[in-house]
Parts: structure tokens; sequence; C-alpha cells
């Protein structure tokens, strides 16, 4: 009997909510994975058994983000500690759409100029996997099962801020996960993952009431929505995300091309104890 082929091997750099996916999506279609983080199977310091993993490694995915800017963290700790081995291997890294900073709601492609934004370490983290050869996904907000409107709805946690001009890019983690493995063969550069929808995110989260059947929240002027830094930072950037890119080149395109497609579909596999647990209009006002 001929051998049998080995399995290509992806290796893995942070084994979380996204990366959980794409390595699901990568073991269907026949690779073996292997990871760190933490659901990973190996230890991000044990650097015995992660240089021997990445030596055997057909490809290798990052989905580590940069260092913390003021507190002496390296740039991007896998470059910093493992950069040496990956010299020769096909690359992918998840990034952000970030990396554009505000446009004024214009549309950004993969030729638009990166790091103006708040975000600078993840632009230069950006630019250094690209200039290893990388395929570097670059992704906007992120939803899905456990992580979507629907549940921030259903908790009180959701809110509507008057600004109606700002629009924000959104994508669902099983179009990321398929348009991540889809660029394991592709060429190096970016690429941006994001649905065909840009909109306001009110719009998201009265869709997410709606589905609930609960009244969405009041809408606040910003300074009165008593938003954490970090939930004031995301309205500080406003702009639509083009994909035409990912279509022409991966063959990709999102099976969830809107925020109505993916909040019905995850709808439909909603916990009835979410969606009973559901507050007053009264008690539903973002923190």
């Amino acid at each position: 009997m001929p051998a049998t082929s080995p399995r290509p091997r992806l290796f893995i750099f942070g084994l979380g909510y996204t990366a959980t996916r794409i390595a699901r999506d990568a073991t269907a279609q026949g690779w073996e994975v292997v990871s760190t983080g933490r659901e990973g199977t190996l230890s991000f310091d044990d650097e015995g058994s992660v240089r021997l993993a990445l030596a055997d490694a057909d490809h290798v995915l990052s989905s580590v983000p940069p260092g913390r800017e003021g507190r002496g963290e390296p740039l991007d700790p896998v470059l910093e500690r493992y950069g040496a081995a990956l010299a020769g291997k096909a690359l992918s890294y998840l990034s952000s759409t970030g990396v554009y900073g505000d446009t004024g709601g214009a549309w950004v492609d993969e030729s638009a100029p990166t790091g103006g934004g708040r975000r600078s370490a993840r632009s230069e983290a950006d630019a250094a996997w690209l200039a290893l050869g990388a395929r570097v996904h670059r992704l906007p907000g992120i939803y899905g099962p456990e992580r979507n409107m629907l549940e921030r709805a259903a908790q009180g946690r959701a809110h509507r801020i008057d600004l109606p001009d700002q629009v924000f890019s959104r994508v669902h983690v099983d179009d990321i996960a398929r348009g991540v493995v889809a660029g394991f063969a592709a060429p190096s550069g970016a690429y941006n993952l994001a649905d065909d929808m840009p909109c306001p995110q009110n719009r998201v989260v009265e869709e997410a009431c709606r589905l609930l059947g609960i009244a969405p929240p009041p809408v606040l002027p910003l300074d009165e929505a008593q938003l954490s830094p970090m939930a004031r930072a995301f309205y500080a950037e406003n702009r639509r995300v083009a994909n035409g890119k990912a279509r022409r080149v991966l063959g990709w395109s999102p099976r969830y091309p809107d925020f109505a497609a993916g909040l019905r579909a995850l709808s439909a596999t909603t916990s009835p104890t979410v969606a009973s647990a559901a507050p007053s209009p009264a008690s539903s006002v973002q923190r």
C-alpha cells in the first residue's frame, strides 16, 4: 500500500476566541493543529517544545496582540521571542482595521495608509508581520456565539449613542475563520475581512432588541452615556471597511453579509433563559 501523506501542520500562537474557530475549520480541512494560549496544547513559555513544534509546522498563525504601550512590553511577543524560528515559514497574522485610524466615515481598502490612528502599536506589529511575508488579516468588530449584541441587550449592557453619522464595520467570527483558512494558499499581503454593510451601532442594538422582543435603550449623548474609556475610544474612529480584495484573491465571501443575517442566525441558538432575562427598558442604560 502507498504511504499515507502526512497531514499539513498548523501552529497557532494564541488559541483564543477567534483562533479556536480557525483551528476547527483547519482541522476539518485536514490540518493537524498545535497551539499556545488558554485553550492551547503548549505553554508559550515552554521554549523547547514551542521551537520543536515550529520546526515541523507548515504554516504559522499568530493571534497574539501587540504589547501595551508605555508598560515596557515587547511590540510583538511572538516576534520578540520566536521571530528567528519563523524564517522560511508560511505565516498569517490577525490584525485590526484600527490600523487605518479615523477616516470620517470614508471607505478604506488595503491600499489605505496605516499608522495614523490610536492603535500605533498594532500598526507597527501589522507592518512587521507584512515585512516577514505574512498574510495579514485586518479585522473589524468581531461577533459570534457568546459575544454578540443579543446577549448584551438581554443583559442590559447595550447602549445607543446620539452619533447618527458614526459607522462601524463588523464580521462574524465564523466568516473570519473561513477567510483565514482560505488565505493559507493565498499570496502574502493584507486582507480586510469584513461584512458588506458598515452601519451605525444603534441599528445593531435595535435589531437585537427587536429579535428579543424588548424595547431598545434610550439614545444618549456620548458624554452622558457613562461609558468606560475603552468604550469611548470605540467611538473615536469612523470608517467603512471594504472587503473586495478578500473576495477577489481569497475567493471568500461572508456567509453573514450583514449584521441582520448574523443576528438572526445567532438568535436561533440563543438560550431561552437569556431572552427571558432581558431587563426592563429603564435598566438598559449602559454604564
